[in-house]
């Protein structure tokens, strides 16, 4: 892990389109601003892991699951 000192208003660049910039600092809090691409997803990480556990469960097909697919209720 890469750990680097900033003030307020700093910055620090990862690869060539991400920008994260210290706004606040108060207490133990730090606010960042990040700009990035929005076709790369930015998430603080318990809601990173939130989605992935409900994309995992989601992916999950029970027997129950697809007992009736293809099965037509027309009379």
């Amino acid at each position: 892990m890469l750990v680097l000192s900033r003030q307020r208003d700093e910055s620090i660049i990862i690869g060539d389109n991400i920008v994260i910039t210290i706004v606040d600092i108060r207490g133990d809090k730090v606010r960042l601003g990040i700009n990035a691409p929005t076709e790369i997803p930015v998430h603080r990480q318990e809601v990173y892991e939130a989605i992935r556990r409900e994309n995992l469960r989601a992916g999950r097909v029970e027997p129950k699951d697809v007992r009736n697919l293809g099965k037509s209720d027309a009379k």
